[in-house]
């Protein structure tokens, strides 16, 4: 059996509804060790290097992030310590070991103003203090650590933690009409899925390293880089929003649910702004892991099985 397999590879916010969901994706590969915030305090410089120096990791998966998008505008300097700070300084302990590091980031690095799905290369140009933290976050990993994987996704749910699906069921089931925007575009991506994607990356490039045979870091390098990776197919909130309240009342045609109001975002002010186009072309996913994530309908359809 490999030795690989018996390696530790740290988990970041392993209490995310991503990450949880990679402690059990990763759990087949390795001894997976997941640090309360307790133990890992990403707004702490000194932390991160302490917890990476003392768990010398094969290999280190980031899923922790201010995600509060609309708070970030009130909380920058917090926003900017967990998500522009705290990877590059991840990035400079991994280097020091050898540890390929895998990152999220997100569709909110760009401005939405683009006509088509966003490629890796496209200009970024975030709209809000998040968006920007998060692109900041990208260019410190990469300036630190030759072995990172970037993967840019967008609207993500699941069964379990904060998301827009489980805050709209509960409200669909409480009033009568829901306003939901229906003028913002992308894909919603399934949490399990995105953790199946970095289970399904790491045992590539463990098996590459191991047949060329290379170090496990430079197998890592030969992928570097920024991908995209959001549920295949495209809609909007209302029509997400509309499609789970039709799956559910095909489930249980008696049951009563809110009816959904298309609006604007103009009729929805925020805090944060939001890009209108949220759409991310993951073609390079496909071509360089043979990975192709899930349809958003498909997703929805486990989920809501989960949550019956």
């Amino acid at each position: 059996m490999p030795s690989h397999l018996f390696s530790r590879i740290l988990v970041t916010g392993a209490s995310g509804q991503v990450g949880s969901q990679l402690v059990r994706a990763l759990e087949p590969l390795g001894d997976v060790v997941a640090p309360t915030r307790a133990e890992l305090d990403l707004s702490s410089d000194a932390s991160i290097r302490r917890c990476i120096r003392a768990l010398q990791p094969r290999w280190i998966v980031n899923a922790a992030a201010y995600t509060a998008v609309d708070q970030a505008e009130s909380e920058p300097a917090l926003a900017h310590a967990i998500n522009a700070e705290a990877p590059g300084i991840i990035g400079e302990e991994a280097e020091a070991i050898d540890a390929p590091v895998i990152h999220f980031s997100t569709d909110y690095v760009f401005d939405g103003t683009n006509a088509t799905p966003y490629l890796e290369t496209d200009p970024t140009a975030p709209l809000n203090v998040y968006g920007a933290s998060k692109l900041a976050g990208e260019s410190a990993l990469r300036q630190s650590c030759r072995g990172s994987l970037i993967f840019r996704t967008s609207w993500v749910y699941g069964a379990t933690g904060k998301n827009f699906l489980r805050t709209f069921l509960k409200l669909a089931h409480e009033r009568d009409q829901l306003r939901i925007v229906a003028d913002q575009h992308g894909a919603p991506t399934w949490s399990r899925d995105l953790a199946s994607l970095i289970a399904h990356v790491i045992a590539q490039i463990e098996h590459e390293a191991a047949t060329e045979p290379v170090r496990l870091i430079y197998a890592a390098r030969y992928h570097r880089g920024i991908y995209h990776a959001a549920g295949s197919g495209e809609t909007t909130w209302a029509g997400f929003a509309t499609e789970a309240l039709r799956q559910l009342a095909e489930r249980d045609p008696s049951i009563n649910l809110a009816t959904i109001i298309p609006i604007t975002t103009a009729e929805y002010p925020t805090p944060a702004a939001r890009p209108l186009n949220s759409r991310l072309d993951c073609s390079k996913l496909d071509r360089t892991f043979n990975y192709n994530m899930m349809d958003w309908h498909n997703s929805l359809h486990q989920v809501l099985d989960e949550l019956a």
